[in-house]
């Protein structure tokens, strides 16, 4: 052999050691569910103009690495199935994922109680179930829970950006893996994949204890007209970009948000109400996709008032944090739960009852946005208030076949106000029009206020068992927040899935 050739089949060999093999981004991998009904997108790195092929379900796609070595491919959008499937991903290596599904995919995140996890769960004092789950405590889910159509995946802050050479990020909603997954995320999960009977994937991504700042890219606060560039404290960024930016284009359905405990021991309102516009809409055109359903949780009942903090809360903060919550609802395509009733102690800022959580966030996702119409999916709303003599009526939408009290005792958590405006206990009664509210030492009523107290825990439900969302008919954050479409005009519209 001559030298001329030995040098060029070293140089050979070399140039095929050094060729980079495909990377997967960690959110691609074994056992996850695809987005059905979407288009599919299939991304990660090689070497730069490496031919790299995508195949799945009877689609083939081909794509050629840029300059830095970025490729990605789309699949045309496909039918849900529960029958396993590979994705083979072709290049320099080979890379086949197993266990594959198409069903409905959800992002999770927020703070604690969205981390709060499965083992938690199990350790709830039995006997506080509100209900039996499939004929057992949903106390003891861990122990019944072996269903291959929910697939779960946990985001960890410093690993997302990492590859895995395994590829085992995601898992069957089951044994070890879930007890450290999302409780409200995994009973979301579970309530709707028994509805549609499709296969159901959530991630979770949450930090306890997190502001919403840090889930909002700094991008997204610097193009918001309502913020003029100015910084914004809070570290924006720090958990968008290493938890949530990665996980774009994954198609997804909507996302699942369960925050606010943070901005409201702040004493926030009209500030937080604007930050979660920017998290919903920035998020929404991260995936671009405007219309994507975002659920979320109002707080429940807590004592922010004795926190030992710089602010001196009242008990007051909580009701006013859940008004800007509710602002939020004049973004399209959005939902709230209300959660006045799911507080087991006024110390713990952690509801015990979890399941319940996740099965009211999947009623708003059935009903607005499967097509699941006849699905009672909240609580009574007050819509209106007219006045006659001494006396104020209260009418309320999504009445859920009527307004009950869930005791059978009188309404409590009504307080009304005359022209003085001091707000004094009142009594109230559910008549056909709605709810009747009076005081005899108020002779004109001007407003009423339901469950405004940290503590309150009123009885006013529907009869599909939903409580009542908490107001004041004297809000003084009506239309003060607008939402902004991606076009950048304004406006306002009914919250609707």
């Amino acid at each position: 052999m001559t030298n001329r050739l030995a040098i060029l089949l070293f140089t050979l060999c070399l140039s095929a050691q050094l060729k980079a093999e495909i990377v997967l981004p960690r959110i691609l991998g074994h056992n996850m569910v695809l987005q059905r009904d979407k288009p599919l997108i299939i991304w990660g790195k090689a070497s730069a103009g490496e031919a790299v092929t995508v195949q799945f379900a009877g689609q083939t796609g081909t794509a050629t690495t840029d300059a830095a070595g970025h490729w990605s491919i789309q699949l045309k959008p496909l039918k849900a199935s529960n029958v396993p499937a590979e994705l083979v991903i072709s290049g320099t290596n080979t890379i086949r994922l197993q266990n594959i599904l198409v069903g409905e995919v959800w992002l999770c995140a927020g703070q604690s109680n969205m981390e709060y996890t499965m083992r938690k769960n199990s350790k709830v004092k039995h006997g506080t179930a509100t209900q039996l789950m499939d004929g057992h405590d949903p106390v003891d889910e861990l122990d019944y829970a072996k269903n291959p159509q929910i697939r779960i995946f946990l985001v960890n802050r410093k690993e997302l950006t990492k590859p895995d050479p395994g590829h085992r990020g995601w898992n069957i909603a089951a044994d070890s893996a879930l007890r450290s997954f999302s409780a409200p995320a995994y009973f979301f999960a579970r309530e709707l994949q028994q509805k549609l009977n499709v296969p159901v994937g959530v991630i979770s991504s949450a930090i306890p204890g997190s502001r919403i700042e840090p889930w909002i890219s700094e991008a997204a606060f610097q193009a918001d007209v309502y913020y003029g560039g100015n910084n914004v404290e809070g570290e924006p960024g720090k958990f968008y970009e290493p938890m949530i930016r990665p996980l774009v284009p994954f198609a997804l359905k909507g996302f699942l948000w369960y925050q606010g405990e943070t901005n409201c021991f702040l004493n926030e309102t009209i500030t937080y109400a604007h930050k979660m516009q920017t998290l919903v809409t920035s998020w929404r055109s991260a995936w671009n996709d405007p219309t994507m359903p975002f659920v979320y949780t109002q707080l429940a009942p807590f004592r922010y008032s004795e926190s030992k903090g710089k602010r001196v809360l009242t008990k007051e903060t909580l009701p006013e944090f859940r008004e800007a919550q509710e602002l939020v609802l004049t973004l399209p395509n959005t939902g709230m739960i209300t959660t006045t009733d799911l507080a087991d102690s006024l110390s713990d800022i952690h509801p015990p009852f979890k399941w319940e959580i996740g099965r009211r966030l999947a009623l708003l996702a059935l009903a607005n946005g499967y097509g699941f119409r006849k699905l009672v999916a909240e609580g009574p709303v007050f819509e209106k208030m007219s006045v006659k003599g001494q006396t104020a009526l209260l009418q309320f939408t999504h009445t859920g076949g009527g307004l009950i009290s869930k005791d059978g005792l009188p309404l409590t958590g009504f307080t009304i106000a005359g022209t003085d405006g001091v707000f004094v206990p009142a009594m109230a009664r559910i008549d056909r029009k709605g709810v009747v509210v009076s005081a005899a030492n108020v002779p004109a009523p001007v407003a009423v206020r339901f469950g405004w107290d940290e503590a309150a825990q009123p009885n006013l439900y529907n009869r599909a068992g939903l409580p009542a969302r908490p107001f004041r008919t004297d809000n003084p954050l009506t239309g003060q927040l607008t939402s902004v479409n991606p076009t950048g005009s304004n406006t306002a519209k009914a919250a609707k899935l």
